[in-house]
């Protein structure tokens, strides 16, 4: 039926467990208590009698027809007690086990998860709207959860074992993966998936959650459609890479748009983009392709904007040089405290890739290409949202110049109950110019003066 099995290890699927019994999980599917030895029962029988890599080759609809063609023999021969709903169960169970990511496959479908931590196999979290819970869903074993990450890599091309015990690598549906295996992780594998949004929120979207006012929204509009060059600065997890896609979702659709990531997770929905990933180095040490490879290539693809998924390392300095020649509008994030920490940063990494340049240069290079620091943060309770819009005015004295003009009050303990929570600061922006140039100076005043 699907070509006898080999010596391939299949992968399994245990669910909540509960006074010695197992609950089969997943998104929209009934959950039913079956026992864990009778599970193991009918997919020992089953990996016997197939070739989990010929079986994985089928089109999904014929495959699952297949396991359940299956379990149902497995369950008549062996003479087991086991009702129809629960050889569904079990058929779904063994279907992501060869075409899925195993036990976490059904998170995978959870429209509420945000993120799947996998410690080991006894322990997965998940993130929902900005908060960690511990899940009931469990690995066979640590060897399970090794197998899974294994098959994960082999997606891409990659392999996790002693040698190359760290893996980044993209699932079908855009999700991100990170994978650390001993001997570098001490108490076995883990494995961090950041899911991919199927839909991108866009800033009215980020509004109505309470994340920015509408003020801020507006001006942000503008902002993006007038080509200021704009950097996201926050935390882990604060809500960068949604913004930025919230952003990027603003320009004009005639642009031509070059996106640079090391994992491809913005999502334009504009009709020229060109999306650019870059490469690890294989087993052998070569094949390396970096960003700023990728920037440097970009800039012969003829782009009106260049986003970069988070800028880490030497392309530091060929963004800020394409912001500062010709490719206004351009955006990335970074990691940061602060806004003023994401300057220090941008300017260290100057300094430690470059030799020989001196901070004066670095400072006004900075200064000259960003217009706009929007810093994000997660609160205490998991909301998201922009901390500061501030600007980029110049170099003062040595030091970069900005002034805040949009800033977040709710903690201030000084507001009144009845003050809005975001504040406009009243200060004047110095990039009118830009503003002019694409007719949106009366639109700017009626947002910052209502």
């Amino acid at each position: 039926m699907f070509g006898r099995r080999s010596d391939t290890q299949g992968f399994g699927f245990l669910g909540e467990e509960e006074s010695g019994f197992l609950t089969a999980p997943g998104a929209g599917r009934k959950e039913l208590l079956i026992p864990p030895e009778l599970i193991e029962q009918v997919r020992g029988q089953f990996f016997n009698r197939i070739d989990p890599s010929a079986a994985s080759a089928l089109p999904p609809d014929q495959l699952i027809l297949r396991i359940t063609e299956a379990v149902a023999k497995i369950v008549d021969e062996e003479k087991l007690q086991v009702n129809g709903s629960e050889q569904a169960a079990i058929s779904q169970e063994l279907f992501d086990d060869i075409v899925g990511i195993g036990p976490i496959e059904a998170l995978l479908a959870d429209p509420t998860v945000s993120d799947i931590l996998v410690n080991g196999p006894d322990t997965v979290y998940v993130e929902r709207a900005g908060r960690l819970e511990l899940t009931g869903y469990r690995f066979r074993s640590e060897e399970h959860v090794l197998e899974v990450a294994r098959r994960i890599a082999a997606s891409v091309g990659r392999r996790v074992d002693e040698a190359n015990p760290m893996v980044d690598a993209r699932l079908k549906d855009g999700s991100r993966v990170n994978v650390i295996a001993p001997p570098l992780s001490v108490y076995g594998t883990v494995i961090s998936i950041r899911k991919f949004a199927k839909s991108p929120l866009s800033l009215e979207d980020l509004a109505v959650g309470g994340s920015l006012s509408l003020q801020m929204c507006r001006f942000l509009q503008i902002a993006a459609q007038s080509r200021l060059n704009i950097l996201i600065s926050g935390g882990t997890g604060s809500g960068k890479t949604t913004l930025l896609n919230a952003l990027s979702g603003l320009i004009h659709e005639e642009e031509r748009i070059v996106t640079i990531e090391d994992a491809a997770e913005i999502s334009l929905q504009r009709p020229h983009v060109v999306s650019l990933e870059t490469r690890q180095r294989n087993s052998e040490g070569a094949g390396e392709v970096t960003q700023r490879d990728l920037l440097r290539n970009s800039l012969r693809m003829r782009p009106d904007r260049i986003i970069i998924g988070e800028v880490r390392g030497a392309e530091v300095h060929d963004m800020l040089q394409a912001m500062n020649t010709g490719h206004d509008g351009s955006m990335s994030t970074i990691h940061a405290n602060s806004a003023r920490d994401a300057l220090l940063r941008l300017e260290n990494l100057m300094l430690s890739t470059l030799a020989n340049y001196q901070s004066s240069g670095a400072r006004q290079q900075i200064a000259s290409a960003l217009d706009l620091v929007i810093h994000v943060e997660r609160g205490a309770n998991g909301r998201r949202f922009i901390r500061s819009i501030n600007e980029i005015v110049a170099v003062e004295a040595g030091v970069i110049g900005s002034q805040i003009l949009f800033d977040y009050r709710g903690d201030d303990e000084g507001r009144e109950q009845n003050d809005p929570l975001f504040r406009h600061s009243g200060a004047r922006p110095h990039f009118e110019e830009k503003i002019r140039r694409a007719g949106l100076t009366g639109d700017l005043q009626e947002v910052l003066h209502p």
